[in-house]
């Protein structure tokens, strides 16, 4: 009901726009843009072929944003839609790949998704209620796969303080990149990933503020309502070294803890990331640490959520419990030998004294190598490939290689 409600809310809202608001900025200042990804998706399971999962799969998506309209009493109003559709090309039909909807025995031929968005502001400061892509240290949107992950809720953003953003939020449903409808929260927790126990709620409060041009600092809350709590903590820093290189570095810390009814049991976690780029002409260089504090696993949201301000995240995570991580990437950009547009990064990581499935002083590994290239110009701008290998290894389970390949188009009116 409270959903249905929330809907019922941005139609009458939107009704009223077109009733009684001046157009012009409404419509000269909106995107409108039609988005095509060719997306496919292998992991293989090096010790158990029966468990490997993947699909190639065809989306479509439009995705609408409309500018302001003034209302009035400096008020201004507008609107956002995103359509998405994916269609299976091919898949692995036994086993979920997350990728497409899973009915227990094969993945669905097609599936699409519907979101809306009303948005109101009155200077800096702006609402945006239903459909939300959310970054922010305690929730992201996930565009990993073919279709979002996005949420419904509300999201308050204000920017009225000189070099300051504040955020308050409520978060009342996610809708998987696997799914077509919103659901209530829950925690990742295999074997039920997202069929666990359901929160009512996510309350989220956020201050980001630039002290210098060099220098940020951020403080987030999050509690997932009787799930858990998170507070977060961050400080950026970014500066030139010379005419051609340049620093980007940062120190993370997160505080997770159990909340409420404590739908599943206790959680003890404290999270350290720490991570520095160099940016030299066309070489990228970079190093990251992470550990891992506390009796529990890092906690993140059911669906496959991510957590890209952990510096080590990958398909290995390495978030288990005492667990220490390294990062070291290297990307070049070949734009200085006449290939503009192409880049290639290599990311490995390895982790150490990781305590799961009730073993100690457990270790993994991960390698990523990515290429990516986006046409510059021309009629083809607008076109891009990625493709992207991903070698994983642990002491405590089955090794895996996954392969992604994607073509993107995007077609803005």
């Amino acid at each position: 009901m409270r959903r249905q409600n929330l809907w019922i809310a941005i139609f009458a809202a939107t009704a009223t726009l077109g009733t009684a608001a001046s157009h012009a900025g409404f419509i000269d200042d909106s995107q409108v843009q039609l988005k095509f990804k060719n997306f496919y998706l292998d992991r293989q399971i090096q010790e158990n072929s029966a468990a490997n999962w993947g699909s190639w799969s065809q989306g479509v998506t439009l995705d609408a944003k409309s500018g302001y309209a003034d209302i009035g009493g400096g008020i201004q109003v507008g609107a956002d839609l995103l359509v998405q559709h994916a269609f299976k090309l091919n898949g692995r039909d036994k086993n979920p790949d997350w990728v497409l909807p899973h009915d227990g025995k094969e993945s669905k031929d097609n599936f699409g998704k519907v979101g809306a968005t009303l948005k109101a502001k009155v200077s800096q400061t702006e609402l945006k209620v239903g459909e939300l892509l959310p970054v922010s240290p305690v929730l992201v949107f996930d565009p990993s796969r073919q279709l979002l992950t996005t949420y419904s809720g509300a999201w308050l953003e204000s920017k009225d303080i000189k070099n300051t953003k504040l955020t308050l939020a409520y978060i009342d449903g996610i809708n998987n990149r696997y799914d077509n409808q919103f659901r209530d929260l829950t925690k990742f927790a295999p074997p039920a990933y997202d069929n666990g126990a359901k929160a009512d709620g996510m309350y989220i409060a956020g201050v980001d503020h630039q002290f210098t041009p060099e220098i940020g600092g951020s403080y987030w809350y999050a509690d997932v309502k009787d799930i858990y709590q998170q507070h977060y903590a961050g400080a950026s820093y970014k500066t030139k070294l010379g005419e051609k290189a340049k620093l980007d570095s940062h120190i993370r810390y997160f505080d997770n803890s159990e909340s409420g009814d404590k739908l599943y049991g206790d959680i003890d976690n404290q999270a350290l990331s720490v991570g520095a780029k160099v940016n030299y002409g066309a070489h990228t260089v970079g190093l990251g640490y992470q550990q891992m504090f506390g009796d529990s696993a890092f906690p993140t949201l059911g669906g496959w959520v991510p957590q890209p301000y952990l510096v080590n995240w990958g398909v290995a995570t390495f978030t288990n419990p005492d667990e220490k991580s390294w990062g070291f990437t290297y990307g070049y950009d070949f734009s200085e030998l006449g290939a503009k547009g192409l880049n290639a990064t290599a990311v490995y990581f390895t982790g150490s004294d990781a305590k799961v499935a009730g073993k100690t002083d457990q270790k993994s590994d991960e390698l990523n190598l990515i290429v990516n290239y986006s046409v510059p110009e021309g009629k083809l701008k607008g076109l891009g490939f990625q493709a992207m290998y991903i070698d994983a290894n642990y002491d405590w389970k089955s090794d895996l290689k996954e392969y992604r390949v994607a073509t993107t188009y995007t077609y803005k009116f």
